[in-house]
């Protein structure tokens, strides 16, 4: 079992930056793909980022290539996203998510992830 909360969500205005972390119940040692959802009203939900904390290979949404990265701090057992470069069309719930035995790169894509936070709110103005 796995247990995600994720905190860092706020209002901002375009152009500005944000950070989220979802600190895990445990990951440290352990394989796991690890990742960052987001679900705007009205609009299904999609993958951000995800990373393999095993190696720390990661994967990006096309959208926000450049702009966002994911990252694992082991020793806290914390998974970050830096927001940066934020636009209107980022605002969303994001939700912090982990799975074992999964493909990250196919994670991205599916969504289908095994444990999920409650998330935090992202607020872009223009």
């Amino acid at each position: 079992q796995v247990q995600l909360v994720e905190s860092g969500g706020d209002s901002v205005q375009a152009g500005g930056s944000l950070r989220l972390s979802c600190a895990a119940s445990r990951f440290r040692y352990m394989s796991l793909c690890m990742g960052w959802f987001r679900q705007a009203p009205g609009k299904e939900r999609e993958g951000v980022a995800t990373i393999y904390t095993g190696d720390s290979s990661t994967y990006y949404a096309d959208s926000v290539k450049g702009r966002f990265t994911i990252f694992q701090d082991d020793a806290k057992n914390t998974l970050y996203l830096q927001m940066n470069s934020l636009k209107p069309e980022d605002t969303a719930m994001y939700y912090c998510a982990a799975a074992w035995g999964r493909s990250c790169r196919a994670a991205l894509e599916t969504g289908i992830m095994t444990y999920w936070g409650q998330g935090t709110q992202v607020t872009v103005s223009s």
